[in-house]
């Protein structure tokens, strides 16, 4: 039995839960998410609780237990606290800038870039160097923040880049002349 899938969900106070053919709709303070499982999960309230069952011990079962357990507590979550990733930019002349619901990137290629800033995410850039992504669906704001880091990923040798906060940089040393 898949230790994560046997765990029941516990609903906060101020947490609305939907249940309806295995859609699953979470509404709290912060905003509503919705997400559809797979039709074989069987998702039941029980009280102030959510179980999730699976119908047998097959290996798709069996994986698919703890992931939908696991997805609709991040839901939980997101519309009760949110999620927040932090990114550092390190480098000479890399900085950021919020113009409106644009962020502007200045990473070294010869035109700034521009994001246009996803619907349910909030961006601020409080230093130059720094930006800090929110928003309430975890997926949403961890696949924003990767998509920064793309542009310019810190490099081995003088850590140039974009990092997330307390992301350790495996340094490598230069090559020596003679």
């Amino acid at each position: 039995m898949s230790r994560i899938g046997k765990k029941p969900i516990e609903i906060p106070n101020g947490v609305d839960i939907k249940i309806e053919d295995n859609t699953v709709t979470v509404k709290g303070p912060k905003g509503e998410l919705k997400q559809t499982f797979d039709p074989n999960m069987k998702i039941v309230m029980e009280g102030q609780e959510i179980i999730v069952t699976r119908p047998d011990e097959s290996k798709k079962s069996k994986s698919m237990h703890g992931l939908v357990r696991t997805l609709i507590a991040n839901m939980v979550i997101g519309v009760t606290e949110g999620y927040k990733k932090e990114l550092e930019i390190v480098g000479t002349g890399y900085r950021a800038a919020k113009n409106g619901k644009k962020l502007a990137l200045t990473l070294g290629f010869s035109h700034p870039l521009e994001l246009e800033d996803p619907e349910g995410i909030e961006v601020e850039v409080p230093a130059p160097t720094s930006i800090i992504i929110s928003g309430i669906d975890k997926q949403k704001v961890g696949a924003y923040a990767a998509k920064i880091r793309s542009y310019r990923e810190p490099e081995p040798y003088k850590g140039k880049g974009i990092k997330y906060v307390g992301e350790y940089i495996r340094r490598k040393v230069g090559k020596t002349g003679k």
